[in-house]
């Protein structure tokens, strides 16, 4: 492995009887940040929570800093800063309650660092976490994992109902976060727009299998979105159309970009957004 990965997933699987993940693998350099999408029900939580450890995995492994779980579970835990979409903290706890756990638990969690992000981010010092807002309750969650020293930020919906202030400022963060070239962060989210701004791969799984991975760029490159009349489709074309789907207006679908010979006059074509290849993608899984 080139000591220049942070994140290794290898061949990494878990059976469950109504569910199986299998064989995800892929790397994640330092200073990078990548988003890991799929529909409701795909695999990207499970995925998440072997990276973190909460789950064992039934096959393959993963290395954080050339470091696995089973080596040293507690250094490699040190290694993660976790944020969910559900508050983790107590409901009854005050902040103070949790600087003080946060403080016995981690080695590198820094008093200064928690208390400047409390203080610019107006977090009420005073009321329990129960009496918090969703937006607090994340932010919260970003004070205690920021002001550790983490290698990896892993991110499961952890921008879901926050209003579009707190998410740009969150994005802002993970952009510092990876800034200094040693860290990196994997971020799911069904709010794609915030990949399309800050992600530079897109892995996509599916049914607990992988679709697509790639350097955004390089995929937002290998794809043309579609549109035109349907009747004017021929059969060649159709056979190569990803997701179409046909509205009063004719259709819409995505192509490979290597494909596009196949187009003539009768179609209009664009660059598409993460947001439409994936949908499109989903679609055709449904089918």
């Amino acid at each position: 492995m080139g000591m220049m990965e942070l994140l290794e997933v290898k061949n990494l699987s878990k059976h469950y009887k109504n569910f199986d993940l299998k064989d995800i693998s892929f790397t994640l350099p330092k200073g990078y940040i990548m988003g890991y999408v799929g529909a409701n029900g795909s695999g990207k939580t499970t995925t998440l929570n072997l990276i973190t450890g909460i789950l064992k995995c039934t096959e393959g492994g993963v290395r954080i800093d050339g470091l696995s779980h089973e080596e040293d579970a507690r250094a490699y835990k040190e290694k993660i800063g976790y944020v969910g979409d559900e508050s983790y903290f107590p409901d009854h706890f005050k902040i103070k309650h949790i600087r003080a756990i946060l403080k016995d638990f981690y080695s590198t969690f820094s008093e200064d660092k928690f208390d400047g992000f409390i203080r610019d981010w107006n977090l009420p010092e005073k009321k329990p976490i129960k009496d918090f807002s969703r937006g607090m309750k994340v932010m919260l969650m970003f004070a205690s994992v920021l002001a550790r020293d983490t290698k990896l930020l892993v991110l499961d919906e952890a921008t879901n109902g926050l209003d579009p202030v707190m998410r740009t400022e969150v994005l802002k963060l993970l952009q510092e976060y990876v800034m200094d070239g040693e860290r990196s962060v994997i971020f799911s989210t069904h709010i794609l727009s915030d990949l399309e701004q800050i992600a530079d791969y897109i892995y996509f799984i599916h049914g607990g299998r992988t679709v697509l991975y790639d350097a955004k760029d390089e995929l937002i490159e290998s794809f043309l979105l579609v549109k035109g009349e349907s009747a004017k489709i021929p059969p060649a074309l159709k056979k190569e159309l990803i997701g179409m789907e046909e509205n009063a207006y004719g259709f819409e679908a995505i192509l490979p970009s290597e494909k596009a010979g196949l187009l003539g006059n009768a179609f209009l074509f664009e660059k598409p957004t993460i947001d439409q290849i994936v949908i499109h993608y989903i679609m055709s899984a449904g089918k």
